[in-house]
């Protein structure tokens, strides 16, 4: 990965006639290069401490943020600040690093996770993590974002860490205190669209394209000066895994990505991700959100893909979601029958070619389960998306019984996949996760709240129920209640975690990538569950009744759901919502 060093103030800004530098008190002229990169006409004064510093277009008054500012003391409408990330005292030289196959991965939003919602806070909690069997945080983006609070994914200034979490000296102490714990860090970026308020990039250069995704205007990947826009975002993603040392980068819906070139901006990561992983002598993860179901993505370059390391699956969430809670509407329709988890379990997508009644035409294609590893696919029953998506934020946890979230957990523990836990989920938390802004312009504010309503409303959703966004105590009641987990309900499904960790790191069956040892067999009628891997069983009763099942011998029960199971004589009996796990007897 090849690495241009510039002045800390130079900037690329191609549509810019005139600039000026606003640096502390002083304003500098501004002199454009043949490669339209701009340097301040003579030295800098020389500032010992870190300085707010902008720049004037034009002949505007009013300075712009840095596009690659490290620090927004007062927002993203305003001065950035420098910050030298060689300043940080880190401790994790003999940190060699996570790798994804047979890890736990562990998805957190910094404001919601702890009581004061910020990165330091977060440290506390890393033993809680551990106990669970975690092996990888995932923190949703921490980018800066207009307003103080907001799931992340409105970001504009993409190498800013948001100032209420910390910033980025409170970024480097979380990394650092994560691989203390034995933890590695997995970073949410977003690469395919900025946010609606405080995106200045356009004044400075061709950042976007015509046309627009599902969230905002199309990032410039492939026309007139997308070569810088690129160098953008590698550079970004350098940032992370080098100056924050960071793990891997989880790529939010790189489907949205529109990049026509030779050479897509997803292999183009992937190979200089790859050379500073071999520099770093540590692996470094790139697992993309995509819902193409192409595993084109995630097979191995010299295979002839880009050579990402995972992606997210949501075939197996919607298989699971309608056998736990008979849901079916929209994009769930088609996952109906108990066959459609058996599918997802033995070939990883369901709609592989099939005809998708939600998209209206066949989707996705078929992977070659001879040849990759089960454990590319990144799978959940909760995550921000399934549970924030929701008109009110309602988690599982609402609807099923202490049974039937056990087997959410065993099923995902138990499963082929690489499993993600959603903050909250290993004790059965009561409080949401709605989707929470905090724009600071009115007309802004209104328009989210109102989209939001009618988002839901042609879903058949009553408006009134239907949270504001910009109301605080949305993102109030989104935060964690960490009083739970030691008693009651909360303290079981706790309990089932840990355990259910401790057979995960016990028994290599459950870590096993081999799609072929995996065998799934369903009653479409009592709806019993039975999943092979290798030489372990797992038995899940999404029906109301009990059933019975015939297992090999030499099988002992080593995890029942609290309804308990009969283990008789090779005949295995469930009652309804409740499920098992068996593997061989251990030798005394």
């Amino acid at each position: 990965m090849s690495v241009i060093h510039r002045s800390p103030y130079d900037v690329w800004a191609p549509r810019a006639q005139r600039l000026r530098l606003s640096v502390g008190d002083a304003i500098l002229e501004m002199t454009r290069g043949a490669d339209d990169w701009w340097s301040p006409v003579g030295p800098v004064p020389h500032i010992s401490e870190e300085v707010d510093y902008g720049y004037l277009i034009d002949d505007s008054d009013t300075p712009r943020p840095d596009p690659r500012s490290r620090r927004q003391p007062a927002g993203v409408h305003q001065r950035s600040r420098t910050y030298d990330p060689s300043s940080f005292a880190w401790t994790d030289e003999r940190w060699s690093g996570r790798q994804l196959a047979g890890a736990v991965v562990y998805e957190l939003h910094v404001g919601t996770f702890t009581p004061e919602g910020t990165l330091d806070a977060a440290l506390g909690r890393l033993d809680h993590l551990r106990s669970i069997g975690v092996d990888l945080v995932e923190l949703m983006p921490v980018n800066a974002v207009n307003g103080v609070h907001n799931w992340g994914y409105d970001g504009v200034l993409w190498h800013a860490v948001h100032e209420p979490y910390g910033g980025p000296p409170a970024y480097q102490r979380f990394v650092d205190g994560c691989h203390a714990a034995g933890l590695g860090v997995i970073q949410d970026v977003v690469y395919n669209h900025l946010g609606p308020s405080g995106n200045y990039l356009p004044e400075f250069g061709p950042y976007l394209k015509p046309g627009r995704n599902t969230w905002g205007d199309l990032v410039n990947l492939d026309g007139d000066g997308s070569a810088e826009v690129r160098r953008f975002i590698l550079d970004n993603v350098r940032m992370w895994l080098a100056d924050y040392h960071v793990d891997g980068l989880r790529i939010d819906a790189v489907h949205a990505l529109a990049d026509s070139s030779e050479l897509h901006l997803l292999e183009e990561m992937a190979i200089e991700v790859a050379a500073l992983s071999a520099h770093q002598r540590r692996p470094l993860t790139l697992i993309a959100e995509s819902d193409l179901n192409d595993a084109k993505l995630v097979t191995p370059r010299e295979a002839g893909g880009y050579g990402l390391d995972a992606q997210w699956s949501d075939d197996y969430h919607h298989a699971v979601h309608v056998a736990l809670t008979g849901e079916t509407t929209g994009w769930l329709a088609d996952f109906e029958p108990l066959s459609a988890l058996a599918k997802v379990c033995e070939r990883g997508f369901f709609h592989d070619g099939t005809y998708s009644s939600y998209r209206g035409r066949p989707h996705g294609v078929p992977i070659d389960t001879s040849a990759m590893p089960s454990w590319r696919l990144v799978v959940s029953s909760q995550n921000h998306d399934q549970v924030g998506n929701r008109a009110v934020g309602d988690r599982i946890t609402q609807s099923l019984d202490d049974d039937q979230l056990a087997c959410a957990a065993l099923l995902m523990l138990a499963g082929p996949f690489t499993p993600m836990l959603f903050q909250g989920e290993e004790w059965a938390a009561s409080t949401p996760f709605q989707f929470f802004t905090s724009h600071e312009e009115p007309e802004l504010a209104e328009a989210t709240a109102q989209g939001r309503i009618a988002e839901f409303s042609r879903l058949g959703w009553d408006p009134e129920v239907v949270p504001d966004p910009q109301d605080p105590e949305t993102f109030a009641r989104s935060k964690l209640d960490w009083s739970e987990p030691t008693g009651g309900r909360h303290a079981r499904i706790l309990d089932v975690y840990r355990r259910l960790a401790e057979l995960r790191r016990e028994l290599p069956a459950l870590t096993d990538p081999a799609f072929a040892h995996n065998r799934a067999e369903v009653d479409e009628d009592t709806r019993l569950f039975t999943l092979h891997r290798g030489d372990v069983v797992v038995v899940v009763n999404f029906g109301t009744d009990a059933a019975t099942t015939k297992v090999h011998e030499g099988l002992e029960l080593r995890f029942e759901t609290e309804s308990g199971v009969d283990l008789d004589e090779g005949t295995l009996t469930v009652p309804g919502h409740a499920g098992a796990l068996l593997a061989p007897t251990r030798t005394r």
